[in-house]
């Protein structure tokens, strides 16, 4: 019962959010970043003690982890969102029938947005950015990992709210259990739209479980692929990049797909991973190729589990084909339609890739490492989406908005 007033809370305060105008949202968006860098102290605090009941060695630590660069980073986020022209209020179809009706198609908010996320407490602040500039309420249920973090957040977005005397409950945070998950993809008609951003268990029990609408987000299997025509030294780059600054993100790599007849150059390719302890588990082709290039005790035997990982950690795989075909089969049967790259200097291989492979973000010679609201553009993101209805790939500002009829006339009925 008390999550029902929760829910009911944050219905109403979506609707209260579309009396106030872009300009106004932009302030508050503004004062919330001010805030962010003035209460660091307070948010490090918290944060803390949820760092100190989590292993470092566990891959989650790096996305639980807050520190001033970090804090700095999402104010600077938060700020470039208020800067975004508003997603609301746009005309996309304006016509006049032949019996005098005026239609518009307009933009609009979807109401209330619920967000269902692991340990990754910078989550709060992209979501309430997005969501408040958009005109959407949102409910948020993070992680226990993560939850005296997002306490912090929430309570210091409460706090601004109050002041700038906008309803603080255009911004809920739900208990960290699973009986809260479990209310809110039952939350019909007080939730308009849920999106889970995490694991691959978290996303299929949200599909599975939910009777409110979902978007899928969130888990990267990734693959890149090195061409029989690819350029050594750039993919030295790619690979270290897309592997190793940031393993515990769903844009980093998973598996490096090699053409055969590169096999001479895999050593050299994978020589910045020694750098960082990356662990490899290689197929027999390549497995042979690396011995002795690449110290043993980071050299393993791929299993058929190798393929199809999401590691989020120092660990990939690689796996050797015969042709680009193959590679494209290979994704087709492992990848999880987020992030593929091809490195090849053909240009009319590099256009078969982008053909052929189904995936939301497909680069050229580039690493997967930009799969982010933010590198492209749009400010921040809610999540990564996977799937092909509605949005794909970052979900930003308008990827959060849907749209309404306005149908105007002047007595006109119909026969």
């Amino acid at each position: 019962m008390e999550l029902i007033k929760i829910f009911e809370r944050a219905k109403a305060a979506s609707r209260e959010l579309a009396l106030i105008n872009d300009a106004r949202r932009n302030s508050i968006l503004n004062a919330v970043a001010d805030a962010i860098i003035a209460e660091s102290a307070t948010l490090l605090e918290a944060n803390a003690r949820d760092l100190s009941r989590m292993d470092r060695s566990n891959p989650l630590y790096d996305r639980l982890l807050l520190d001033e660069k970090r804090l700095r980073g999402i104010a600077d986020d938060m700020r470039h969102v208020a800067m975004l022209p508003s997603p609301l209020g746009k005309t996309l179809i304006d016509k006049t029938l032949d019996n005098g009706l005026h239609l518009r198609r307009v933009t609009v908010p979807f109401g209330v947005i619920g967000m269902i996320y692991e340990a990754r407490p910078n989550v709060s602040f992209d979501v309430f950015s997005l969501c408040f500039k958009s005109g959407n309420a949102c409910v948020l249920k993070g992680g226990r990992d993560a939850d005296e973090s997002n306490k912090a957040i929430v309570d210091l977005i409460h706090r601004i709210l109050h002041r700038e005397e906008v309803n603080p409950s255009v911004v809920e945070l739900l208990p960290a259990t699973h009986e809260a998950t479990g209310e809110m993809l039952n939350a019909v008609g007080y939730i308009d739209l849920c999106i889970p951003r995490g694991g691959k268990r978290l996303i299929e029990f949200v599909r599975d479980n939910a009777r409110v609408p979902v978007i899928e987000t969130g888990a990267g299997v990734v693959n890149t692929y090195f061409d029989i025509e690819g350029d050594l030294q750039i993919g030295r780059e790619i690979v270290n990049n897309a592997k190793t600054r940031r393993v515990s993100v769903c844009n980093a790599l998973d598996c490096l797909i090699i053409h055969e007849g590169r096999l001479r150059d895999l050593g050299e390719l994978c020589a910045p991973l020694i750098i960082s302890n990356v662990v490899i588990h290689a197929d027999e082709a390549a497995y042979e190729a690396l011995r002795g290039k690449y110290p043993d005790e980071l050299l393993h035997h791929a299993t058929d589990d190798s393929f199809g990982t999401e590691f989020m950690d120092y660990a990939m795989a690689i796996r050797t084909v015969p042709s680009i075909e193959a590679a494209i089969r290979h994704i087709s049967q492992y990848g999880s339609g987020h992030s593929e790259s091809i490195i090849t200097e053909n240009p009319q291989t590099a256009a078969q890739f982008e053909a052929m492979v189904d995936a939301a973000c497909v680069y050229v010679n580039v690493p997967t490492s930009f799969t982010d609201g933010a590198q492209f553009g749009l400010g921040a993101e809610i999540g990564i989406s996977t799937q092909k209805l509605g949005p794909r790939g970052p979900m930003a500002l308008e990827e959060i908005t849907t749209y309404k009829w306005l149908i105007e006339g002047h007595g006109q009925i119909r026969k």
